[in-house]
C-alpha cells in the first residue's frame, strides 16, 4: 500500500516528521513529566519548525489532554501505511518521519537525536508499527503454570486497568523517583513538587465537576490514590488533603459559587488548602469543636476565633503551604448556637505571607510522613465574608437569617461528616498497597534467601520452604486479597450511593477503614521480621512502611472509635428491622436461629472434621454469619437489660464497649469474606477460580483459628474440629507458597517503587 499522500492531512513537513515521535510518547496514554521536559526541550532546538508548529507542539505535549482517539488512530493508520513501504534497514523512528516528511530539508541528525533522547521508547513501544515479531529470550525461561501472571494482574486490576498501567508509567519516571530525604524541609519541598506533576497529569481533579476542570469520576480517584500508596506515603497523604479533603470539602459541602471560584485552581494545583476540622481538646469528637464563627449582619462577615490553645487546630496538612483552609466552627447566628459548620478561611497572601490575625506552628518531626507539612492553626479574630461559608447543607441570607434544607440538627451534622466517608474509602486503599509492597518484598526475599540444611555439604533450604515462614506470610497474603476486592467493593458502592444507602455505606467504610489498616500494621512487622536484619535496614522500605502507615489506624477517624460506630451502625439496623417489620422480623429471626441450631449447631456438623466440609464456602460463611448474629443479639439484649435497670443509654454503651468492639470486628469479618467470595464467583476461569478459592478458605480458617476461643465456647466448634482446622491452614499455608511469587508478582508493583534491594537483586 502507497503512503498516505500529503495532500491527505495539512501537517507541516516538519510536524509530520516528529509524529512517530509524539505517537510513541502517547502510545501508553501517558506523558511523563520526564518525556514533557524532553520534549519541550528538543523541539525547542529544532531548526525545521515554524512558530504554528510549535503552538500545535505545545498543544500535544500538555499531560492532561491526550490526544483523542479519533486522533491517535489517525495517527495510528498514517504511521503504518508509511512503514509498510520502508526497507528493512529502516525500520527506526527517525527513518519514518522522514518518509513522512517527504522531500523537506530536515536534518535527519536532529530527528536521531531525538529518539536517542526519548528512554522509554524502544522497539517494544512502536514494534506494531513494522509488524515486527516479539522475540522470545532465551536467557530466561518462565515456568509454565495454569495460571499467569496477566490473568491474575487483569483480575486485580479491575474496570480501572488502564488508569493502573497509566500509574504505573508515571510512577516509574525520573521524576518521581524515591529519595531518602531525611530533612525535612526538604522532603517537603519534593513532596509539594510531586503533587503538582500530578496537578498536572489532570489527577487532581478527577472527582471535580467537569464543569470545573474534573472528570466527575470518584473511582478514578480511588485508584489513583492506592497506586500511590505503592510509592511515597507522604505524597499519597499530601495529595488526598489537597485534592481529596481540601477540595473534596468545597466540593461537596460548597455551592456553584464556591465550585466556579476554587476547584479548578485547586485541581491544578494552584491554589493550595487545608482540612482543618480536628482540634487539641476535642480529637475525634468533632461536635464539641470550640473554634467559633458568629456571624456579624451589620458587615456581612463571620468572625473566625479559637478561643483558647485548646482550640487550635491540630495536626492539620498543609498548613504550611496551605493558603486557605476549610475550617469547621461552631456556627453562631443572633447568639444561637446552630453546631459545626464548614467555612473557607484564607491563610496566607499570594507571597505566602500569613494574614493578620492567624497563627500557625508547625508539628516538627513525627514518627513518619515527614513530607507532610502538618501544622496546628489558631484563628485570633479573623473576619470572613458571609460567601465565604460553605452552604449546601446551611445557609445565611441577606437579612442575616440561618435556614437549612436539614431541620434536624443532628441529622445535619452527620450529614456533614459524610465528607470524611471517601477518606475512610481512600485511606485504607493506600495501606493495602503498603502491605502489598511489605509482601512482595519480603516473599521475593524469602524466595532467595537460604538458610540452614540437612548437612554441611548440602544446598541450604530457602526460607519460604520452611513450614514456620509459611506461616508467617501465606495467611497475610491471602487477607490481603480479601481485603483489596473488599476494598474494591467498597469504593463501587461509594461511588455508585444512594442517599437511603449512605448510613450503610458510612457503617461499612469505618469498619473496613479499621480492619484493613490493622491488618497493614500487623503485615509489615511480620514481613520486617521475616527479613530479620536486612528487613531492619533503611534501604529496604520498612522502616519507612511501618513508620508511615502506623498513623493510619488513628487518622480518618481512631480505630477503636470507628469500631464503636460501626456496631452502632450494626445494632441500628438490627433495631430497625425490629421496628418497620414488627412480629414477621422476631419471627423470622426466631426462625434462622432455629434453621441454624438445625443445620450447623447440630452433634455431626460440630465434629465434622473432613476436608471436603473444612473448605466448603457455605461452612466459612456460616460461621461467620453466625458469630456476627450472635453478638448482635447477646450485645442488643445485654444492653436493654441495662437501660432497663435504669442506666442511660450512653452509660450502658460504656458498659458495653468491649462486647461492641467484639461485634464490630466480627462484622468487618464477615463482610471480607462475603466480597471476598462475590468476586470469585464472577471469575469465569477455572484454575484462577480454584487458587482465588484456595485463599479464600486460608483466610477464612486462619479467621476461625484466631477467635477459636469463642467458637468453642458457643459450641461451634469440637475440639477435634479445631485441631483439624490448624492442621488444613498449615495444608493451605504450603499450597500456596507454590504460588506465592505469582500471587505477588501479579501485584504489578514497579521496581522502581518496590525499590527494596532484597527484592531486586540475586542473593
Amino acid at each position: 500500500m502507497a503512503p498516505t499522500t500529503n495532500a491527505q492531512f495539512s501537517y507541516s513537513p516538519g510536524i509530520r516528521a516528529l509524529l512517530p515521535l509524539f505517537y510513541v510518547a502517547w502510545v501508553d496514554r501517558v506523558l511523563t513529566p520526564s518525556e514533557i521536559g524532553l520534549l519541550r526541550q528538543q523541539v525547542a532546538h529544532c531548526s525545521f519548525l515554524s512558530e504554528e508548529d510549535r503552538q500545535l507542539v505545545d498543544r500535544w505535549i500538555d499531560p492532561a489532554k491526550p490526544p483523542s482517539a479519533q486522533l491517535f488512530k489517525f495517527w495510528d493508520i498514517i504511521l503504518r501505511e508509511a512503514a509498510a513501504v520502508l526497507p528493512p534497514g529502516k525500520r527506526n523512528l527517525t527513518d519514518l518521519g522522514l518518509s513522512i516528511a517527504g522531500n523537506s530539508n530536515i536534518p535527519p541528525s536532529e530527528l536521531a537525536y531525538f529518539e536517542s533522547q526519548l528512554k522509554s521508547i524502544d522497539v517494544s513501544t512502536y514494534q506494531h508499527l513494522f509488524s515486527i515479531a516479539e522475540e522470545e529470550s532465551d536467557t530466561v525461561v518462565a515456568r509454565k503454570t495454569s495460571v499467569s501472571v496477566q490473568e491474575l494482574q487483569v483480575l486485580l486490576d479491575g474496570s480501572q486497568a488502564e488508569l493502573r498501567h497509566q500509574m504505573r508509567i508515571l510512577l516509574a519516571d525520573d521524576a518521581f523517583q524515591l529519595q531518602t530525604l531525611r530533612d525535612k524541609e526538604a522532603y517537603r519541598q519534593q513532596v509539594l513538587q510531586w503533587v503538582k506533576l500530578l496537578a498536572q497529569q489532570g489527577h487532581g481533579a478527577l472527582a471535580f465537576p467537569v464543569a470545573n476542570g474534573g472528570k466527575d469520576d470518584m473511582g478514578a480517584y480511588a485508584t489513583v490514590f492506592e497506586m500511590l500508596g505503592y510509592h511515597d506515603l507522604s505524597l499519597t497523604i499530601k495529595f488526598g488533603v489537597q485534592f481529596g479533603l481540601f477540595g473534596g470539602s468545597i466540593h461537596q459541602l460548597g455551592t456553584k459559587k464556591h465550585h466556579d471560584k476554587y476547584l479548578e485552581a485547586i485541581g491544578k494545583g494552584e491554589l493550595l488548602g487545608c482540612f482543618a476540622m480536628t482540634e487539641t481538646g476535642h480529637g475525634s469528637n468533632v461536635r464539641g469543636l470550640e473554634t467559633t464563627a458568629t456571624y456579624l449582619p451589620e458587615t456581612e462577615q463571620f468572625l473566625i476565633h479559637s478561643p483558647n490553645r485548646q482550640a487550635g487546630k491540630e495536626y492539620i496538612g498543609n498548613a504550611l503551604h496551605g493558603r486557605l483552609a476549610t475550617v469547621f466552627a461552631q456556627l453562631i447566628v443572633g447568639g444561637e448556637n446552630h453546631g459545626v459548620h464548614a467555612l473557607l478561611v484564607p491563610l496566607r497572601d499570594e507571597a505566602g505571607k500569613l494574614l493578620p490575625g492567624i497563627e500557625v506552628e508547625d508539628c516538627g518531626y513525627k514518627l513518619g510522613l515527614n513530607g507532610v507539612d502538618n501544622g496546628r492553626i489558631w484563628f485570633h479574630q479573623v473576619l470572613i465574608p458571609r460567601d465565604n461559608l460553605l452552604d449546601r447543607l446551611g445557609f445565611i441570607d441577606e437579612q442575616g437569617k440561618y435556614s437549612s434544607a436539614i431541620e434536624n440538627p443532628s441529622k445535619r451534622f452527620f450529614s456533614m461528616l459524610g465528607t470524611l466517608v471517601g477518606g475512610r474509602v481512600c485511606v485504607p486503599r493506600a495501606g493495602i498497597s503498603a502491605a502489598k509492597t511489605g509482601l512482595c518484598i519480603a516473599i521475593k526475599y524469602a524466595l532467595r534467601r537460604r538458610q540452614f540444611g540437612p548437612t554441611l555439604t548440602e544446598p541450604e533450604t530457602l526460607l519460604l520452604d520452611y513450614p514456620s515462614h509459611q506461616r508467617r506470610l501465606m495467611p497475610l497474603l491471602a487477607k490481603t486479597y480479601a481485603l483489596h476486592f473488599a476494598l474494591l467493593a467498597l469504593s463501587e458502592r461509594y461511588v455508585n450511593r444512594k442517599e437511603a444507602e449512605m448510613q450503610e455505606i458510612e457503617t461499612l467504610a469505618a469498619a473496613l477503614k479499621a480492619y484493613s489498616t490493622w491488618h497493614t500494621t500487623t503485615t509489615l512487622q511480620e514481613c520486617r521480621e521475616a527479613c530479620g536484619g536486612k528487613g531492619y535496614l533503611a534501604e529496604n522500605r520498612f522502616a519507612d512502611l511501618k513508620a508511615d502507615t502506623d498513623i493510619f489506624t488513628t487518622f480518618e477517624g481512631d480505630n477503636t472509635v470507628l469500631l464503636q460506630l460501626v456496631a452502632k451502625g450494626v445494632l441500628t439496623a438490627f433495631r430497625k428491622a425490629f421496628n418497620e417489620e414488627g412480629n414477621l422480623a422476631l419471627l423470622r429471626y426466631l426462625g434462622d436461629r432455629i434453621s441454624t441450631a438445625v443445620t450447623e449447631l447440630n452433634p455431626f456438623i460440630i465434629r465434622n472434621t473432613s476436608r471436603e466440609h473444612l473448605l466448603d464456602t457455605d461452612f466459612h460463611l456460616s460461621a461467620f454469619r453466625y458469630r456476627e448474629s450472635t453478638l448482635v443479639s447477646t450485645t442488643a439484649q445485654q444492653m436493654r437489660n441495662l437501660i432497663k435497670s435504669g442506666h442511660s443509654a450512653y452509660d450502658a454503651g460504656i458498659a458495653c464497649q468491649t462486647q461492641l468492639l467484639q461485634l464490630a470486628l466480627a462484622y468487618a469479618e464477615k463482610t471480607v469474606l462475603e466480597y471476598f467470595y462475590q468476586a470469585i464467583q464472577s471469575i469465569t476461569d477455572a484454575p484462577l477460580q480454584q487458587l482465588m478459592k484456595q485463599l479464600a478458605a486460608l483466610y477464612a480458617l486462619k479467621a476461625i483459628e484466631s477467635d477459636k476461643g469463642w467458637f468453642l465456647e458457643n459450641d461451634y466448634l469440637s475440639d477435634l474440629k479445631s485441631r483439624a482446622i490448624t492442621k488444613l491452614i498449615d495444608e493451605l499455608c504450603l499450597d500456596t507458597r507454590q504460588h506465592a511469587a505469582l500471587l505477588v508478582a501479579a501485584f504489578a508493583i514497579p521496581d522502581s517503587c518496590l525499590a527494596a534491594p532484597i527484592a531486586l537483586c540475586a542473593l
